[in-house]
């Protein structure tokens, strides 16, 4: 057998000869044009024909022909290299969003670390949003687009390492305005940020502290540092142009990231920024607690403000 050259528990492990054993988000189902239990439809997507990647799309049950909804992109968590958009963590949690908030939503599948290290991640879900945007006048590629979306409110939102993509694209967004699309606000759950010096509790726990870092230089091996603006944007001199007027960042109580969510909550009120930004920590909480026990009364809760934030368009 191959020898272990790399440990990052629980997500995976690498060997010497390149395999990668993904410990967790390997399971993948099927999209549904009637969920048994919300009725929300959903269907899987190209939006990349070069490298063959998709979406799923959802739509809200028996949504009527040219009513205008809500548009939610949403990019999945796992560290950037593990779990997919087809997942029944991903798909079950956006199956009840979407039939709470009645909003479409397109779900981006990118490619992941190490094979695909970083910027891959980041230049796929740009990709997927010029693919959106490409329906602005109703005559893009994909009709459930066409008919449904509201392209003048959009929304973007991700767990974890989604959370750092989906700040990334709304920086992105904010200095090249791309046409055709109005990114209204932005959810980022338990963001993925860190950085070299130790903030908080970091510093406490030094292990866990040196795993993260290990697993950010692994996803991204050409960045410049764990204060590269990407993953430490308190570094970063244009976050005054983030490209959105509301921004709701989620944090928990028991997740050694949080105290990045909040530094993150002060630096943009600090930045100059023009927008309104809120901030809620769900108390006794870990990590994505809302992915692994959906029903716990803390997720409930987070569900009923994030679907006040997305029908706030309306």
């Amino acid at each position: 057998m191959s020898k272990l050259v790399l440990d990052l528990s629980p997500l995976l492990k690498v060997y010497e000869d390149g395999h990668v054993d993904r410990l967790l988000g390997s399971i993948i189902v099927p999209p549904s044009l009637d969920d048994p239990e919300t009725h929300v439809q959903s269907k899987d997507v190209v939006y990349c024909p070069q490298s063959n990647l998709s979406s799923r799309l959802y739509l809200p049950k028996s949504t009527p022909p040219n009513q205008k909804l809500p548009l939610l992109v949403y990019f999945h968590g796992g560290g950037f290299c593990i779990e997919t958009a087809f997942s029944p963590t991903y798909h079950n949690y956006l199956n009840k969003l979407v039939s709470e908030a009645n909003v479409a939503v397109v779900s981006v599948d990118y490619r992941r670390a190490p094979e695909h290290p970083l910027p891959a991640a980041y230049d796929d879900s740009w990709t997927a949003l010029k693919w959106v945007a490409s329906h602005s006048k109703g005559d893009g590629p994909e009709e459930w687009l066409n008919l449904y979306a509201d392209l003048d409110h959009v929304f973007l939102a991700g767990d974890s390492a989604g959370a750092n993509i989906a700040h990334f694209i709304g920086m992105r967004f904010g200095k090249e305005k791309l046409g055709g699309i109005n990114v209204f606000g932005i959810v980022l759950i338990h963001p993925y940020f860190w950085g070299k010096e130790a903030i908080g509790d970091e510093g406490k726990i030094l292990e866990m502290k040196s795993k993260i870092d290990s697993l950010w230089l692994f996803t991204y091996p050409g960045v410049s540092g764990l204060d590269d603006p990407v993953i430490n944007p308190g570094f970063d001199s244009n976050l005054s142009k983030l490209g959105c007027r509301k921004l709701f960042v989620i944090v928990a109580e028991k997740d050694m990231l949080k105290f990045r969510g909040w530094d993150y909550y002060e630096k943009v009120k600090e930045s100059g920024w023009d927008g309104c930004v809120e901030i809620m920590e769900a108390k006794e909480e870990e990590h994505v607690f809302h992915l692994i026990k959906p029903s716990c009364d803390n997720a409930v809760e987070m569900m009923k403000k994030m679907v006040n934030f997305l029908n706030q368009a309306n």
